[in-house]
């Protein structure tokens, strides 16, 4: 089983069908208790908890039978309607609040991964808060992305502070997506619809901050040719997110005191007092305790702005969260129109085993630099970075060359994928299938025991296999 994942209960009455989904599963890293209307009983017996729960090919007569007893006896569980355009009429509030429709999951990997995903966290929010609003919960933690019990803890910490406006320390290695737990916090807050206004203090040079941040009155200073609003003004009714304080001079945090404790600010060069009718959001990677002591951060602010603090976890302490991460990198690539590319299993377990000092920002940039190297294929650990794939060995130093800088050739047979609509699946997964075959008894010197071993399947499976691709064997 994938670490991190609890098996999938798949409910299919046509044999093939249902086989065929269960090794798309597999292929997918997960583990998966198939079964037809009569035995899904027994099947979901084994499996503690069910989280998620897959139905196909049920006409609405039978389907409305089986979600009554799903909804009886798996009341938890997010349910997902392969194949269907949307949620039958039939199916009351409280289980809408876990029905998902999918049409497409049967022959797009992404799509399918998406609704798994979405039917986790359902069952992750009816499980810790059963009598609260499931639609809200489920908006609070958009974004937070991971079944770690790291991330989850975050998503918790962020759904009880939707109703109060606390002022909220958010603190983590660099990278680990501190701005999009304020941005969540913005999102369901009675703020939202309202301005969510980022500034970078430590990329704004200190003797401008204070122009940026309140804005100026015409002829403040030298270069002032006319009156500007500054970030205060421009978040008015919304947030204010102050991102890596911990770079904010002294002279600035005591103005950014008085704001929090007066609740308005003037311009520079200016008299007028303006309303700060802003909610303001803080984060840093930096340890400000160790910065108080040494006379760098105010205690006192300090102590104003980390009323509540929440700690973002580095991702070398979620590793179970990389392939739903990578899942949803690779959908935001595509959605922006920067090209696809996928991640076979020996990749993802070497991603799974690095450190990634640059958390979740490293991540996303070496998944947007193997869509540019490999647009449209499959990544192995080979083709991944000396670093990564072999974190024992150094990178020797190499020429560059024109050959070094190709695309890979088109006789490797894991470096091209079709495009992922209209692409023959079947025959896609026998030729992924057939590669694995060929790689484990090319590294077992064609021994098929040990191939066997290596792909975990049983002697007899894997030579079944081989005779179908056609390919020799040893012993």
């Amino acid at each position: 089983m994938a670490a991190g994942k609890s098996p999938i209960l798949l409910i299919c009455e046509d044999e093939p069908a249902r086989h065929e989904l269960a090794i798309k599963l597999e292929f997918l890293d997960e583990s998966v208790a198939a079964a037809d209307a009569a035995g899904w009983r027994q099947a979901a017996a084994d499996l503690q908890p069910v989280e998620a729960v897959l139905l196909a090919g049920y006409d609405p007569e039978d389907l409305r039978r089986l979600l009554d007893e799903l909804d009886s006896a798996l009341p938890e569980a997010g349910i997902v309607l392969l194949g269907e355009e949307e949620i039958p009429e039939f199916a009351g509030e409280r289980l809408r609040a876990r029905l998902f429709a999918e049409p497409d999951a049967r022959s797009h990997f992404r799509d399918l991964l998406d609704v798994l995903h979405k039917a986790r966290l359902c069952h992750e929010h009816l499980a810790g808060t059963a009598d609260s609003d499931i639609t809200r919960g489920l908006a609070a933690v958009q974004g937070l992305i991971g079944v770690s019990p790291a991330i989850q803890r975050v998503r918790e910490v962020v759904t009880r502070l939707s109703d109060t406006e606390v002022n909220v320390l958010i603190t983590g290695e660099s990278g680990t997506g501190k701005e999009i737990v304020a941005r969540t916090l913005h999102r369901i807050s009675g703020r939202e619809g309202k301005p969510f206004v980022p500034v970078n203090c430590g990329a704004i040079p200190g003797e401008l901050l204070e122009s940026e941040l309140f804005g100026h009155e015409r002829g403040a200073f030298t270069g002032a040719v006319a009156s500007t609003i500054g970030r205060f003004e421009r978040a008015h009714g919304g947030t204010l997110f102050l991102d890596e304080i911990g770079d904010m001079p002294l002279n600035m945090q005591v103005k950014i005191l008085r704001v929090l404790e007066e609740g308005s600010f003037e311009k520079v060069g200016g008299t007028r007092s303006i309303e700060a009718d802003v909610r303001i959001l803080t984060a840093t990677h930096k340890n400000l305790e160790d910065m108080i002591d040494s006379g760098e951060f105010r205690e006192d602010l300090y102590y104003r702005i980390n009323v509540f603090p929440i700690e973002m976890p580095p991702l070398r302490r979620r590793v179970e969260d990389i392939p739903l991460l990578l899942n949803e990198l690779i959908r935001n690539l595509e959605a922006a129109g920067k090209g696809t590319v996928r991640f076979n299993s020996a990749a993802v377990s070497a991603l799974c085993a690095y450190a990634w000092p640059g958390n979740v920002r490293e991540l996303a940039n070496l998944v947007e630099r193997m869509a540019i190297l490999y647009p449209h294929g499959i990544v192995g650990a080979e083709k991944l970075p000396d670093k990564i794939c072999r974190p024992d060995r150094r990178p020797e130093p190499a020429p560059e060359t024109r050959e070094s800088a190709q695309e890979p050739a088109a006789s490797d047979p894991s470096a091209a994928m079709p495009p992922i609509h209209g692409m023959d699946l079947k025959q896609y997964l026998a030729n992924l299938e057939k590669d694995f075959i060929e790689r484990a008894l090319e590294d077992s010197g064609g021994v098929v025991k040990q191939a066997a071993e290596r792909l975990q399947l049983r002697r007899t499976t894997l030579i079944e296999k081989m005779r179908r691709h056609g390919l020799g064997r040893k012993s």
